[in-house]
């Protein structure tokens, strides 16, 4: 865990890095960095532009373009056929219809059996017509298919097979079957022939990339001519990327470098990025973990600098209709509020400099955005962005007033500019956070807490469907989700998409709820004892797949994917192969472990760590009914110690202190569920009641 912490801490660290190095030259860049001619691409152009002296300079526009042409002229280049891999399959072909010729011969077993026996052949994955059709062959149509088989095999991978021919190549194998066998015996043939066709010819990656960077390298520099007074741009023509390479030829575009600007700029950015890191390493540990989180905050930040160069520098109404809010809405979002509000600071104070070293701009910049993430705060309603917004908005007429009340420039009517200007900015904020919201989730594969707080709501359709066909797997769900909600928040997990992941981690059981004791009625009659201990484990483990399918279907983000996949790690099934091992005679050498053992992966978050914990604990102490917190606290250890020991907590970040909170944290929760109950007497009639039931008794008897 140590090792992975590192790995991450320094990929993170590199992200910061790069992120502040972008931070530096963006805000470094000239305020006009066209010079005195202002054109830019796709745009027409104000005036004519004539060259002023007579130079030869290499475009590297063409020539780049050149380039490209040249190399994607240049075709894909694939290996020759691998007759090694040709060889393979139509050995694993041979071997199949070997097996199969074996237990079409078996007449001991029963049709059953030798059906099971053919859909057990991994290689060719048959189902049960197929299999059914092989068993009624006679030994003469069985003979003609075997020989078809290995024969049409045997021709297509002899020949080069990429792998986006495989597809195409089985759908042709109907036309490839001689006219001479039957529909059954075609059917089988396609069977078993086509899940071994596989790619033979593998694309060589380096070797085209190295003819094509032949073939750029070929490509002589594009080398053009400017005579002095020739026509660069003509006034009203679209302007065009080789147009503004020429006129940095010819010293148009070339600004006057000012190092005092660009060091007091880059010092600006070095300062506020420490503190900022410094923040973050001292207060929120886990986003130096988070590469993904760290990547997101360092484009968002940069995005909105780069923004800010355009918007603030020249301007009297556009520094303050500039929608600073809105990164502090989605650093909410994405980190929570207290982290948001640091950011505000942290933008507001590289805006004032931006703008002149503005200590109102600055203010006004950073006091709306911590505003709008106070407001904002978990953000689990659409509203909120709105409420959000204007509030930040409010807080920008409030910075205004107290500066420019005093303030004898400020004319009423530039007063009543700036301050539509403030409410236009929150406008815009919380539109562009809202559309940047519901882009994370497509874009990033992000899930927020909205995102979160509509998943957790009970008529989801997924979580209906979990209620209505595994009722007992839905409140077994629901408790999960409770003792893990509360051991994250001991630990500073997300504990709200704890719980979301612990509502969905076993949808999967809801397509087969009747092989899972939470949804038996009869628990005296187990379907698993009337079931082999491999098959048994099989529909057991399956929920896993089944559960990452629904999750498919019903659009579930992939964090909460990752709940149904890790839960079990790659445990054992330990009921099963304890079954299958006493039915091998306790020789576990006899059992294939790898068909009772979870597909995984093992957790690779503190969340999914905490749901594996959970599910453990709560099934170990539903099982064993403890009467005592002692009990408890003891199954509670065990299972943890048992799951460090068999390294299913070896790709997460949870350390020794988190593992001794969430098991005090198990412990409290599950002492309130397992608590021990008082036997109430049995209340006794009063006195005189008992006396009439005895009178009215012996009138009956005497009638």
């Amino acid at each position: 865990m140590r090792a992975l912490n590192t790995g991450r801490r320094a990929l993170s660290g590199l992200l910061a890095f790069g992120a502040i190095a972008l931070a530096a030259a963006i805000i470094s860049l000239p305020l006009n960095a066209w010079g005195a001619i202002t054109v830019r691409v796709g745009e027409p152009a104000a005036q004519e532009i004539l060259a002023p002296r007579t130079v030869s300079y290499r475009s590297e526009i063409l020539t780049e373009e050149a380039r490209r042409a040249a190399a994607a002229a240049v075709p894909d280049i694939y290996d020759p056929p691998d007759s090694r891999i040709a060889r393979n399959q139509v050995l694993a072909l041979r071997n199949a219809l070997n097996f199969i010729s074996s237990v079409r011969a078996d007449t001991l077993a029963t049709p059953l059996e030798r059906r099971a026996d053919l859909l057990a052949i991994r290689d060719l994955a048959l189902d049960a017509d197929v299999a059914d059709l092989l068993l009624r062959f006679t030994p003469e149509q069985w003979t003609a298919v075997q020989a078809e088989a290995l024969s049409l095999l045997e021709q297509i991978m002899l020949n080069p097979v990429r792998a986006q021919q495989v597809e195409d190549l089985r759908r042709s194998l109907p036309v490839r079957i001689s006219v001479d066998r039957t529909e059954e015996e075609a059917r089988a043939i396609i069977a078993l022939v086509s899940p071994l066709i596989t790619a033979n010819s593998v694309y060589n990656a380096a070797a085209t990339e190295a003819a094509r960077q032949a073939a750029r390298e070929s490509v002589e520099p594009v080398v053009k001519q400017l005579i002095r007074g020739q026509i660069i741009v003509a006034r009203g023509r679209v302007v065009t990327p080789e147009d503004l390479e020429a006129l940095r030829a010819v010293g148009l575009l070339q600004p006057e470098f000012d190092w005092q600007q660009t060091t007091s700029a880059v010092l600006a950015v070095v300062i506020t990025s420490l503190l900022f890191v410094v923040y973050v390493q001292r207060f929120y540990p886990e986003v130096g973990r988070n590469a993904k989180l760290v990547l997101l905050l360092g484009l968002f930040f940069n995005g909105f600098l780069l923004l800010a160069q355009w918007m603030v520098p020249n301007n009297v109404l556009l520094p303050f209709a500039y929608p600073a809010s809105a990164l502090a809405m989605l650093v909410t979002v994405l980190a929570g509020p207290h982290l948001a509000m640091t950011v505000a600071v942290a933008l507001g104070a590289l805006v004032g400099y931006i703008g002149g070293s503005s200590l109102e701009l600055a203010i006004y910049t950073a006091l709306m955005g911590v505003v709008a993430a106070i407001v904002l705060n978990r953000a689990e309603r659409v509203d909120l962005f709105f409420w959000s917004g204007l509030a930040s908005a409010i807080a920008g007429v409030g910075i205004l007033l107290v500066f420019r009340l005093d303030n004898p420039a400020t004319d009423l009517v530039g007063l009543v500019q700036l301050i539509a200007a403030s409410l236009i900015n929150g406008g815009i904020s919380a539109a562009l956070t809202l559309m940047a919201f519901f882009a994370l989730g497509g874009m990033f594969d992000i899930t927020t807490s909205l995102q979160l707080v509509e998943l957790s709501r009970p008529d989801h359709p997924l979580l209906r469907l979990i209620l209505r066909n595994a009722p007992g797997t839905y409140q077994h769900s629901l408790q999960i989700a409770n003792l893990a909600e509360q051991a994250a928040e001991r630990i500073g997990a997300n504990a709200m998409l704890v719980r979301v992941g612990a509502l969905y981690h076993d949808a999967g059981k809801a397509l087969h709820p009747q092989y899972f004791i939470e949804n038996q009625l009869d628990y005296n009659n187990n379907i698993h004892e009337t079931l082999s201990p491999e098959d048994s484990a099989r529909v057991i483990i399956r929920h896993v797949p089944d559960g990452l399918e629904l999750a498919r279907r019903y659009r579930l983000p992939s964090r909460i994917r990752d709940f149904i996949a890790e839960h079990h790690g790659t445990l054992l099934a330990t009921y099963q192969y304890k079954r299958a091992v006493e039915a091998a005679g306790g020789d576990a050498s006899r059992v294939d472990e790898s068909r009772f053992r979870y597909p995984g992966p093992r957790p690779r978050s503190r969340e999914t760590a905490l749901l594996m914990l959970a599910d453990g604990c709560e099934a170990k102490a539903r099982s064993d009914r403890p009467r005592t917190e002692e009990d408890i606290d003891r199954i509670v250890k065990s299972l943890i110690d048992d799951r460090l020991a068999k390294g299913q907590l070896d790709e997460t970040d949870l350390t020794l202190n988190d593992l001794t909170l969430i098991r005090e944290s198990f412990v409290n929760t599950l002492r309130g569920v397992f608590h021990p109950r008082l036997q109430y007497p049995e209340l006794q009639p009063p006195p005189a009641e008992a006396e009439l039931k005895a009178r009215d008794k012996r009138l009956m008897t005497d009638d």
